[in-house]
């Protein structure tokens, strides 16, 4: 099993150093376990070049009912800590990044509280990566903006949260920008990949199209520093706003009715026999957000 798991990382990953941090090994020893994998099938399942792994056929083909075989030996897992009792024992929750700094903190710390045997183990990720992980069973759960409308998930609303405009401390007695404002401005965005990215293109740019002048920025933390410099404006989450905004000299607005927002929700697999768990954690989540988000959803 521990060799299918590494064979598994490098299939996702395509890369030995990265599998071999995926795994929490070093990477000569995830190496060895591959080869002695290899030698036990008698066949070469990767090919391995001087700054690329690419699987071969075999391989491509091994790694499809590996990925089933590890997804089934979880699922048994999940079966038997189903029967432990509510939220006992490992629990692997994924969250990204534009809630994880602002929410997960509280979440520990009234889960810690509350289920003392509980071993939870958080992973900051973008939808896209959560999702894998989730379909693989390599997370239990996962904390992010809805709908994913994946028919294997289940979803469960938490709560709801607006978006603010932030603005250079000078602006702070300009009008409030319509969507088409916005448009005209220098807007500050996060990077390719960030569902919040998306979400905020899609209250202030048409189809097709993206503002006049945009520029990109890793994280929100990064994006409210520019706006301070003077760089541009940038949208945030509600949730983030009393963190990211505590040592930048900035002004906030809220936006023009109907306000852009997105609602936050929790998903994990249908088939997890957890499903009674996950909802009971949804409720704590959902608690514990309150004072910090928007309203519970309607």
């Amino acid at each position: 099993m521990r060799q299918l798991r590494y064979f598994d990382a490098l299939a996702r990953l395509g890369h030995f150093g990265r599998a071999a941090e995926d795994c929490a090994v070093s990477q000569p020893a995830l190496s060895m376990q591959i080869r002695e994998l290899e030698d036990i099938l008698g066949a070469p399942l990767v090919e391995r070049g001087a700054r690329q792994v690419r699987l071969t056929e075999l391989g491509e083909e091994f790694a499809l009912r590996v990925r089933d075989i590890l997804t089934a030996v979880n699922e048994l897992d999940d079966l038997v800590r189903a029967r432990t009792g509510p939220l006992l024992g490992r629990l692997r929750i994924g969250v990204i990044p534009t809630v994880a700094p602002y929410l997960l903190p509280e979440v520990i710390t009234a889960l810690q509280a509350r289920y003392p045997g509980l071993d939870l183990r958080p992973r900051e990720a973008v939808t896209q990566k959560l999702l894998e992980d989730l379909s693989g069973a390599r997370l239990d759960a996962a904390i992010v903006a809805l709908p994913v409308s994946e028919p294997g998930l289940v979803e469960m609303p938490l709560f709801e949260e607006e978006f603010v405009l932030v603005r250079p401390p000078q602006e702070a007695d300009h009008p409030v920008p319509s969507a088409q404002g916005l448009r005209e401005m220098r807007l500050l965005l996060l990077e390719e990949g960030h569902c919040f990215r998306d979400q905020a293109l899609a209250f202030c740019a048409p189809p097709r199209s993206a503002p006049r002048d945009m520029m990109e920025g890793s994280s929100l933390s990064t994006l409210v520093q520019m706006v301070s410099a003077g760089i541009g404006v940038t949208l945030v989450p509600e949730m983030a706003v009393p963190v990211e905004t505590r040592s930048a000299r900035v002004a906030l607005q809220r936006l023009a009715r109907p306000r852009p927002s997105r609602q936050i929700g929790m998903i994990w697999r249908r088939s997890n026999p957890r499903g009674d768990q996950m909802r009971v954690l949804g409720e704590l989540v959902r608690e514990v957000a309150q004072p910090s988000a928007g309203s519970q959803p309607r």
